[in-house]
């Protein structure tokens, strides 16, 4: 924004709406306050707004970082009334309308929390210290870079033992992001590694789909998770239920029940936490990690501060736990708010929100994937197809979507991951205590 342009912006007499968090319900929010009587500012720690959905597909070599991201100044340059700053937010001050950031203080007229989810490590340090995890570009390039150094690694490993240890990967949480990375490791195990890794044995590689629970994908329908459990373990996947990891050192994998396992890398997909802010906690729900939120996305007791996707809790009907954690939920929600703000203006009455399910969807492979629409649950190649279309449209920009198309087309074609480049090496902790490792 030039100096002309924050002028402009600077003087439009409208109130201000600062949103925090630029994914599914940050983005879609500005996009339809797009002109609206308000000044709208957005705040983020990056400076693009991420796929999550496709996360595991750069973590495992299959696109490029920069297909599933987009600038954020890309969307907003054309919005008179949107501004973007990247900045880290700390705190909120509700009594004087205050975001605290690490670049000062931003004031607030309407505030709004669209500021996801993390990792739920449910507080066990030693796995959150040791353990991998998938919520962001830099965490994906990060386990890119260690299976591909894991490959690397285990040539020089002089016993099978050694080889297996090194080639042992442990994915824990059989949600759609566990499911979809053990689907995606076992392809690499039978066409990279295979095919240019010819002095390993391939079956060393092991792949274990860890869960505390009964089956896979446990919020699908029994049908799709019959489904996608058959899909893996034809990949060759190892899956193990009933099992609770209590402690990882790099080395070693502790199950509650006392047992161990030797592997190198584990990959925690096992549950996910709302970002919740400092100075907000008389809405928070402890145990939830989110904010309760009445029909309107309004915080309890908070007036003029919303929270959306994620981060807000809010019960209707049958969701009385709230709704699920899933870019359709989030993005449905910021739809009314903005719509709601826009009748809010014309002084018009508000609409309570509905959450309309449009179903669940995951992919394993090649051909393989599985779709819970109402009653209707699909497995196999036309559910890959579903899955792929609605993906494809639902990334942010004409550009990524081509890239994306290709990198499959080329993909599925060639039988190849193309991008298996170590660019930026991942460094364990339990090899180099002094070197921080990057998390992204």
């Amino acid at each position: 924004m030039n100096s002309h342009a924050k002028q402009q912006y600077d003087a439009l007499p409208y109130p201000q709406v600062v949103v925090v968090g630029g994914g599914f319900a940050g983005l879609e929010l500005i996009k339809r306050l797009e002109g609206a009587p308000y000044k709208v500012l957005l705040l983020d720690r990056q400076n693009h707004h991420c796929f999550q959905p496709l996360l595991y597909q750069v973590a495992t070599a299959s696109l490029s970082a920069d297909s599933i991201a987009h600038p954020f100044r890309r969307s907003v340059a054309p919005m008179p009334n949107v501004a973007f700053r990247m900045a880290k937010v700390t705190a909120v001050k509700p009594q004087e309308k205050l975001v605290v950031t690490d670049h000062g203080e931003f004031a607030y007229d309407i505030l709004v929390l669209a500021t996801g989810s993390g990792t739920n490590f449910f507080g066990n340090t030693a796995i959150e210290k040791e353990a991998m995890q998938l919520k962001s570009i830099g965490q994906a390039l990060d386990i890119r870079s260690d299976f591909l150094q894991d490959f690397e690694a285990a040539l020089y490993q002089q016993d099978e033992h050694s080889q297996k240890r090194q080639l042992n990967f442990t994915i824990v949480g059989a949600g759609p992001t566990g499911v979809e990375l053990a689907g995606a490791l076992a392809e690499i195990r039978r066409t990279v590694l295979k095919r240019e890794y010819r002095e390993l044995d391939s079956e060393r590689m092991q792949i274990w789909l860890i869960d505390s629970n009964d089956r896979v994908l446990k919020n699908f329908s029994e049908q799709a998770s019959a489904y996608a459990l058959k899909y893996l373990q034809d990949m060759g996947v190892n899956v193990r239920f009933g099992a609770r990891v209590t402690h990882f050192d790099g080395e070693l994998i502790t199950f509650q029940d006392g047992s161990t396992m030797d592997s190198r890398t584990l990959i925690w997909a096992a549950g996910v936490k709302g970002m919740t802010l400092p100075g907000l906690e008389a809405a928070e729900v402890p145990k939830a990690n989110r904010y309760n939120v009445d029909r309107y996305s309004e915080l309890e007791g908070v007036p003029g501060v919303y929270a959306l996707g994620d981060v807000a809790l809010m019960t209707e009907g049958k969701w009385e736990r709230g709704h699920p954690q899933v870019a359709p939920a989030a993005i449905q929600q910021a739809v009314l708010l903005a719509n709601n703000l826009l009748r809010k203006a014309e002084g018009k009455e508000l609409k309570p929100f509905t959450y309309v399910d449009k179903g669940s969807m995951a992919t394993i492979g090649r051909f393989k994937a599985v779709v819970d629409v109402g009653n209707i649950h699909l497995g196999g190649p036309l559910a890959w197809l579903a899955w792929m279309f609605v993906h494809l449209m639902a990334l942010v920009g004409f550009r990524n979507r081509l890239q994306v198309l290709m990198g499959w087309a080329w993909k599925y074609m060639s039988w190849k991951n193309t991008i298996r480049l170590i660019i930026r090496p991942y460094v364990r902790q339990v090899e180099h205590q002094a070197v921080e490792t990057p998390r992204g």
